[in-house]
Parts: C-alpha cells; structure tokens; sequence
C-alpha cells in the first residue's frame, strides 16, 4: 500500500483562520520599514504629498508582488521559503543623490532597471559560492543582523526617529508593556495564540494607545480607497552612466545580505538552502527589483525584521508570508486599509521588535555553537566581522569623509560584516598557510612509523 510523504514544515498550509492571522503579524512587523524608504527618498527630493503618497502604495503594491515571486515562485524565480520583501535601506544614499542632483526620479529608476537585470545575470555566480558560507560566516551574519536591527526596535520604542517627544517616559512605558504582553502570551497562552504573540501584543498595545491619545487617524479620512500604479507614472526612464553605476554597488551589498537572510532562514525552517535555491532566491531579487523601476519604486532585498518573526513563532509555512503578500497587494491597491495599518504608534512596534530582533541575534548564537572554537582563528572571524558590522551602527557617520561607493557598502552594517567574515574565513581556513602546515605535521607525527624494510 502507496504511503503519502511528509509534507514539510515550509510547504505546509494552515487554516485560512491561520494564514490571515499569521499573514498580519508579518505585515505589522515590516510595514514602516517598508514605507520608510519612500518616505525618505521623496521628502529628501520635496515632492508633494500626492506624489509621495502614490510611492507608498506603488511599493506596497510591488513589497506584494515581489513576495508572492520569492515564497510561491515560478520556474528559476524564487527561493520558496518564508521570506518577506522589501525596499532596501542600502539604496537610499545613492538614491537621494541621484533624485537632487539633477536626475530626479526618471533616472532613479533607470538605474533601478539596470541594477536589477544585473542582479538576475549574477545570481547563479552567488549561488556556486554558497560552499564560503559555512556555519562559521552564517551563524555570525545572523548574529549581525539581529544586533544591527536592535536600535531599529529602540527608536521605534522611543517614539520613532525626529518625533517630537521622542524618549518621552510614556512611549517607552507602552514599548514595555507590548513586550510584556509578547512574553506573557508566548509563555502561558494556548499554542495557536503563543503562535500569533506579537500580533496579539501589537493588537492589545494598539487597544490601550488609542485612549491615551498614541494613534492618529486623520490620515485615514484623506486616504483614497483605491489607487493604481501605472508604469513609468513620473515620466521614461533615464539611463546615466553615474547613476548607474553607484546603483550597481547597491545591488552587490543587496545580494550579500539576501544571501545571509536566505541562509538564516533555511536554518530557522531546517529546509537548507543549496546553490540552485540561493540562485533561484537572488534572481527574484532581481526581478522584483526590474518590476519597482518599471512600477515607481525602488530595489527590493529579503526583510530580516521578518526572519526573527519566523524564528520567534516557529511558523516556517512559506504560505503564510505569501497570504502577507496579498495582504501588501491589498493595502497597495486600498490606500486607506494602507492607512489604518500606518496608524500604529512606533513605540507598539518597538516593544514587540525588541522581541522578534533579538531572537535573530540568539539564532546566529545557535548557529555559532556548531563551530568549533578550540584554537583562535574562528574566535577571531566572529569578533572582527561583529565589530566592523557593529561599527556603522553604533557611530553612523564614522564614514562621511569616504567615497559615496565605499559609504553604499560599509554604512550597512549588515554588509559589512557579512563581508568581513567571508573574508576572514577565506584567510583563515581557505588560504594555505601556517595553519595547515601545521596540521600536517602533526598527522604526520600522529602515524605510526612504519617498520624498516630489508633494504632501508
């Protein structure tokens, strides 16, 4: 008699009661990420707030698109894992350059166009180099990533960064009472609510900050019911060398991160990502980063703030962050739904991402205790590459006097370290040197001698 194999975990489909509910949690944990890009694009270029307004739901319209690319997938595109997408932060300072320096945002999205076809041309490249990223270089680019995403939470928890009463004792008292509501349902709450912890304690914050005056919804009443992005709404595209090029070093430090937060998550969901899925997940990248120049948005990169979500609620359904990209298709098309979600107060988000970014940090730890730390070479990859990824964060201008180049790599502090450590771990463990010279002499006086023959 014919038995049915296992379904995975990553290919799983719950209840549509599930997929809804777990959809969301992934929304809210992305969401200002998600239009904080468009937001600081237009208002560095003074565009009106009609224009601005039709770039938040164009990126929400193709953050949908393009996540629905990377967890369903068609033929070569997509990695088929839980991965959210969205705009990527490494692209803003070149991006605001180029929208005030004269090219605005048609040769913005020149550049967009021709970074992306690179990025589909390049994937398989990243792919065959996948064998570089062992447990040592994956497990301390996940700890980066969770570290580097904390003072995210903490100005979240603030107030929000430029907000007028950021710091303000009350913000940070509701960020600590979501966190507390995160802990309480995830320890003893039933399973299915422990599951949906910070959507709970983001719901419950949003119920206790409406009273005290957190949210406003004026926002709501301007918003229209529905828009529609149009291609190449803001004029033809045009292509500059200049542009294009400083857009092209975005989409290597883009790739390099993906690859660490694909990495993460196959750790996180126990489906390991290969050469051909990492290839595959990189060419979607790509792709949807072609459909935001063509669609009036930006490049798009894998989210991490989803991927301490996936390891916080154990949830690996790659359907679900694809019913979060309807979700994001929904809320492109329906400005005013996009508006209510835009109504949660920063510090709501900032209790529950402390909780959803820590827990990448502790993955990376996870993954960090396979390694073996007997001598002190692999000590010494993972305290440099943490340092030099914690360096932009903690002193953000430590790089104003460098080139614009070496700024679009070394200010994420993401790249920068995932860069490190490939490096180090190159140097160490792969480069012929003292180590291995080593090694083979003590196989060597490790064998047994052999016995003197006749003619010896």
């Amino acid at each position: 008699m014919a038995t049915t194999a296992a379904v995975h975990p990553v290919d799983e489909i719950p209840p549509v009661r599930q997929l809804a509910a777990f959809g969301l949690q992934h929304v809210l944990a992305m969401y200002a990420g998600a239009v904080a890009v468009p937001l600081i694009v237009g208002g560095a270029m003074r565009l009106s707030p009609a224009d601005l307004a039709y770039l938040i739901t164009a990126d929400l319209l193709v953050c949908g698109v393009a996540t629905l690319i990377q967890c369903v997938g068609f033929w070569r595109f997509g990695v088929r894992l839980p991965i959210m997408q969205g705009c990527t932060f490494a692209a803003v300072s070149p991006m605001v350059l180029i929208g005030t320096t004269g090219g605005g945002l048609p040769a913005i999205y020149g550049s967009v166009i021709v970074a992306g076809l690179a990025i589909v041309l390049l994937a398989p490249v990243f792919g065959r180099l996948l064998r570089f990223f062992p447990p040592l270089v994956t497990g301390t680019v996940i700890l980066i990533i969770g570290v580097s995403l904390l003072p995210v939470a903490g100005n979240w928890a603030a107030g929000g960064a430029g907000a007028k009463d950021f710091g303000a004792p009350r913000n940070l008292a509701l960020a600590a009472f979501v966190l507390l509501v995160v802990l309480g349902v995830q320890r003893f709450a039933p399973p299915f609510l422990a599951r949906v912890a910070v959507l709970t304690g983001i719901v419950v914050g949003l119920a206790v900050a409406v009273p005290f005056g957190f949210t406003d919804f004026g926002g709501v009443a301007d918003a229209d019911w529905v828009g529609i992005s149009t291609p190449f709404h803001f004029g033809a595209p045009e292509f500059r060398v200049s542009a294009i090029v400083s857009m092209l070093v975005v989409a290597l430090v883009t790739m390099t991160e993906t690859t660490g937060d694909l990495i993460a998550v196959g750790e996180l969901t126990g489906r390991e990502v290969e050469p051909r899925s990492l290839a595959d997940g990189l060419r979607a990248d790509g792709l949807s980063t072609v459909l935001g120049g063509v669609f009036n948005t930006f490049p798009y990169t894998a989210y991490a703030q989803n991927v301490g979500l996936v390891g916080m609620t154990r949830v690996r359904s790659r359907w679900v962050v694809a019913a979060a990209g309807a979700l994001l298709v929904l809320l492109g098309l329906l400005p005013k739904l996009g508006a209510v979600v835009a109504a949660v107060p920063a510090p709501v988000l900032g209790g529950a991402g402390l909780v959803m970014f820590g827990t990448v940090a502790a993955s990376g730890l996870r993954t960090l205790a396979r390694v073996d730390f007997r001598d002190n070479h692999n000590l010494t990859v993972v305290a440099v590459s943490v340092a030099v990824g914690m360096l932009p964060v903690g002193v953000p201008t430590v790089y104003a006097k460098f080139p614009d180049w070496f700024q679009t790599v070394m200010n994420s502090g993401i790249s920068a370290g995932c860069l490190t450590a490939i490096v180090l771990n190159l140097l160490f463990n792969h480069v012929p040197g003292r180590k291995a010279e080593e090694a083979v002499l003590e196989q060597r006086l490790d064998s047994p001698a052999k016995p003197a023959g006749p003619n010896s």
